[in-house]
Parts: C-alpha cells; sequence; structure tokens
C-alpha cells in the first residue's frame, strides 16, 4: 500500500526587496527627462562698411550740432547689402578720399620722377626701370593709405573676393603680363628707348623703328613714315626682335650694282668707292667695301658694302644716295649698266609660215 505526499495548497512565493528596488531603478531610468527648448538665433547686426564715418558724425558734432546733423541724416540714408550696411556718407567719404590719394599719388610719383632723373650714376634704362618700380610701389603705398583712413574692414569686402580674383586672373592677365615682362626687358637692357628694330604690319611688310618709350602695357616704336607702333610687352619677350643696335649702333648696308662685260672691272671698282666716300652719312671706319659677287646673264655683279652710325635715319634714303653717285660717276666715265636682253629662236612650221603670210599680206594691204 503505498500513499503520496500532497503540498499544502496555500503557498506563498518570497520577493527579494534588494531586487524590487533595483527592478524600480530600472523602471524610473527608462522615463525621458523632459526636453528643454533650444534658444533661437539671434540676428546678426549689419558691419559698417566704412568704420570711420560714425565717428566723424560724433566729432563734427561735438563742434557743430548743426553739421553733425546734416552728417547724421547722410548717415542714416543707408542700404544693406548682405551683412554690409553702407551710407551716403560712406560714398561720399570714398571719393573725397579717392580724390585726395589720387591727387598726393600723382605729385609723389612727378617727384620721385624728377629726383630719379637727376641721378648721374645711372644711365637711362636704369632711370626708367626705377621710376616704373617707384611708381608701382607709390601707387600701391596711396591704395594702403586709403583704406586705412577710410578705416574699411576687409573682412567685409569677403563678398567680393571670389570676383576680384576671377577678374585678376583672367581680365587682367594680359595686364600684369606685359606689365613683368615690361621690368624684365629693362633689367636685361635687351631692348631700350632709343634701340632701333625692325617692325612688321599686319600684311607682313617690315619697316625699321625706333624705340620712344617703354610702358606699363606696351612699347612705342616710331617709324620714318612717323607712324607709331603700340606693341605689347609680352610680344617682345616671346617673339623674334630684329635689334639693329643692341651691342652697337654700327648697322652695314647693302648695295648691289650690274655692269656690262665690256666695262674696265678695276676702273668700276675704283668709281664705287668714289661713290661711296663722297656721300654723307657713311663711316670712314669701319671701311667701305666693294666685291665681285658673280657673273650673272647680262652683267658682272658687284656689291658695295659700307657702315652708318644713325639707322633711325633710314637705310632706304642712304642706299638711294649711293646709287645716285654711282650713277653719275658711271655717266662720266662710259660705265655701261646693262639690262637683261634675250635671244628668241623659231623654229618653221606650218603655224608660223601661215602667221608670217598674214603679217605681210596685212602690211601689203596697207601699202
Amino acid at each position: 500500500m503505498t500513499t503520496a505526499a500532497s503540498l499544502p495548497a496555500d503557498v506563498t512565493e518570497t520577493t527579494d526587496p534588494a531586487a524590487q528596488g533595483d527592478a524600480g531603478t530600472d523602471e524610473s531610468t527608462t522615463q525621458e527627462a523632459p526636453a528643454t527648448p533650444e534658444p533661437e538665433p539671434t540676428p546678426e547686426e549689419p558691419v559698417e562698411a566704412i568704420e570711420a564715418s560714425q565717428e566723424i558724425v560724433e566729432g563734427v558734432g561735438e563742434k557743430n550740432e548743426t553739421a553733425g546733423a546734416v552728417l547724421q541724416s547722410f548717415q542714416d540714408f543707408a542700404f544693406e547689402l548682405g551683412n554690409m550696411r553702407i551710407s551716403l556718407l560712406d560714398v561720399l567719404l570714398v571719393i573725397g578720399v579717392i580724390l585726395f590719394v589720387i591727387t598726393l599719388a600723382w605729385i609723389a610719383t612727378r617727384l620721385s620722377r624728377g629726383l630719379i632723373r637727376k641721378i648721374t650714376k645711372f644711365d637711362s634704362t636704369q632711370k626708367l626701370l626705377a621710376e616704373k618700380l617707384s611708381t608701382v610701389a607709390i601707387w600701391a603705398l596711396a591704395f594702403l593709405i586709403g583704406i586705412d583712413m577710410l578705416g574699411i574692414d576687409l573682412t567685409a569686402l569677403a563678398f567680393f573676393g571670389g570676383a576680384f580674383g576671377l577678374a585678376i586672373g583672367f581680365g587682367l592677365q594680359k595686364t600684369f603680363g606685359n606689365l613683368i615682362s615690361g621690368i624684365l626687358l629693362l633689367l636685361d637692357k635687351s631692348i631700350k628707348p632709343g634701340d632701333v628694330i625692325s617692325v612688321s604690319d599686319q600684311a607682313g611688310n617690315e619697316a625699321i623703328g625706333q624705340i620712344r618709350k617703354i610702358g606699363i602695357r606696351a612699347i612705342s616704336v616710331i617709324t620714318r613714315d612717323q607712324t607709331e607702333h603700340l606693341i605689347p610687352n609680352e610680344n617682345l619677350m616671346i617673339n623674334q626682335v630684329v635689334n639693329w643696335s643692341y651691342s652697337s649702333r654700327d648697322v652695314r648696308v647693302r648695295a648691289p650694282v650690274g655692269v656690262s662685260y665690256g666695262s674696265d672691272l678695276k676702273l668700276v671698282s675704283e668709281l664705287l668707292y668714289q661713290a661711296v666716300e663722297e656721300t654723307s652719312r657713311i663711316l670712314e671706319r669701319p671701311k667701305p667695301r666693294v666685291n665681285i659677287m658673280g657673273f650673272g646673264d647680262s652683267s658682272v655683279d658687284f656689291e658695295v658694302r659700307f657702315w652708318i652710325q644713325d639707322p633711325e635715319e633710314g637705310l632706304a634714303n642712304i642706299r638711294s644716295d649711293v646709287y645716285l653717285r654711282i650713277w653719275e660717276l658711271f655717266q662720266k666715265n662710259d660705265i655701261e649698266i646693262p639690262f637683261p636682253q634675250r635671244d628668241l629662236n623659231l623654229r618653221a612650221g606650218k603655224q608660223i609660215d601661215r602667221l608670217i603670210e598674214a603679217m605681210s599680206a596685212q602690211n601689203g594691204a596697207k601699202k
């Protein structure tokens, strides 16, 4: 016989107080804290474009209330561009300071040029280079003085920084390139005022001209017909230029001459030397030279070579004077200057015979 044990019906579960406390803590931590409202951003106050304008208004108002009131009305009449405030007084101050700074820089530039030209140790090229550098320095200093006088906050101009940088990079690229090229030309003295160079027009015709001045953007070249060419400085740096007076002002001129085969060649040579000696502007040293260049189809070819020291006065005119004197001496000494002659040999043929018969018949009809 077996018996089964049973548990009492009323059995109560015991709980740990510490566990209850932890559970309560977890429930309290899961509850979110109430959200605090974020402060609204305050609008930025506009920045004065010209800080000195308000100081001028206050200074003038302390001495004269009427003038101060007028300036204050100009200061109140303003508009905003982004976060920058520009008033009518700012505009008037900018115009006044610009005129003052330009006048001051112009006077300083004239004075600096006068002082530089009085320096005897500098040659013409060094004086011109010193003038260009002093002019650039004076105008840069004048710009900084104007900014300081106006009290302009340069950070307020950051809005225009990108556009100004693009203008410098694209619009003024050639201008700055020509400026630097002009300074380099003066530094190495390859081209300087007074030099004689060869210039070409748009049609490709070459002419000899003298450099009158070297400017910031271009040089001025005057030819014999008083035509003034303005050549950008950068072109002289990258293109080939013929400078007739770079290391020396002596220029050799050539004049080819032909005489007939029946002429006395020694007499011809003496007459050519005489023509050169009797023509002005030709240098005695280096000595002129007469050369026989070859025997052509119709003439014996000579070439007269002589030197001049003033190429800016022209090359064609001195060659013309030599040719005129040669012609006079040849006429006096019965020296013949031949002209091309050709002998035509016609072969007999039916067409030639018909042409001769037609011409004969036409001449007979006229008689």
